[in-house]
């Protein structure tokens, strides 16, 4: 949950998942209905969809039992290195270096090196027999509290006497955002709502269905602007009083049981300022 996501924001995600899958077993039989309903908010769906994935192979494979072998764990669904070795060290203690954001920029000065291979080869360098995830730990905390990208505080770096490009800028060059427009419609026929099972970006989960916008369309009856990756998308909304279902990813739903289902935070978000405005 916590890939390319603040811990301010995955707390509560996280104990309301626990009480609802609190081992491998109950998340290897839910269904990925449920599954994308527990995670909807956090977004990057995928990570949703490896975690049941990899929950029916460690029932399947492992007994129920996550494997402690970092080689072993990068087998599994959405698991690279770097999970698989924090996994290894944190959970288990095993002796296996860490390379993310932090400790790269860290040991990118330490060693006056850029090359991820040379990032990894430096980490296992260091890494400890004894207490490895303590100091796999304490790298992470150095490289986001003194080691910082813009401003850092080498006068207070306790290894800076070792430091081979101190205050060195790191500079990662962003991608160029997208900006894109999505037009979907809101589509009611007396307590029920019309809605499409996605196939691409939020596969599995409900939306409103695509509208194919004319020049000589009525204005959106809402407008929003939400993320998405490397992506600025506004999502408009259409009013379409034609209600007939188009193909076989759409279903109509009572409104009572949209908080049931796995909805789009902002297509759930549109859905609900617009019946409060009806």
């Amino acid at each position: 949950m916590l890939q390319q996501t603040q811990v301010a924001t995955v707390l509560p995600y996280y104990n309301s998942w626990l009480r609802r899958f609190p081992n491998f077993a109950a998340l290897a039989v839910a269904t990925e209905n449920d599954v994308l309903h527990a995670w909807q908010g956090l977004g990057y769906y995928s990570r949703a969809r490896n975690l049941h994935a990899t929950a029916k192979l460690v029932q399947d494979r492992h007994g129920g039992l996550l494997p402690n072998d970092a080689e072993i764990l990068r087998e599994l669904p959405g698991v690279g290195r770097y999970t698989a070795n924090a996994i290894a060290t944190f959970a288990f203690d095993r002796s296996v270096p860490i390379v993310e954001a932090n400790t790269a920029r860290l040991l990118a000065r330490l060693f006056n090196i850029e090359s991820r291979d040379a990032l990894w080869n430096a980490a296992g360098t260091l890494v400890p027999k004894r207490n490895p995830g303590r100091f796999n730990s304490a790298l992470m905390d150095l490289g986001a509290t003194i080691c910082l990208s813009r401003n850092p505080k080498c006068g207070a770096c306790p290894v800076k006497g070792f430091c081979r490009a101190p205050g060195l800028r790191i500079r990662k060059q962003r991608p160029t955002t997208k900006r894109l427009i999505e037009n979907h419609a809101l589509v009611t026929s007396r307590n029920k709502i019309l809605l499409e099972q996605c196939s691409n970006r939020w596969r599995g989960m409900w939306m409103l269905p695509p509208f194919i916008a004319r020049s000589t369309s009525t204005p959106p009856i809402h407008s929003s602007v939400f993320p998405f990756t490397n992506h600025q998308i506004t999502l408009r909304v259409h009013s379409r009083r034609r209600g007939k279902i188009d193909n076989r990813r759409q279903r109509w739903f009572d409104r009572s049981s949209l908080n049931k289902i796995p909805i789009p935070s902002p297509h759930r978000r549109a859905i609900e300022q617009l019946f409060r405005a009806a």
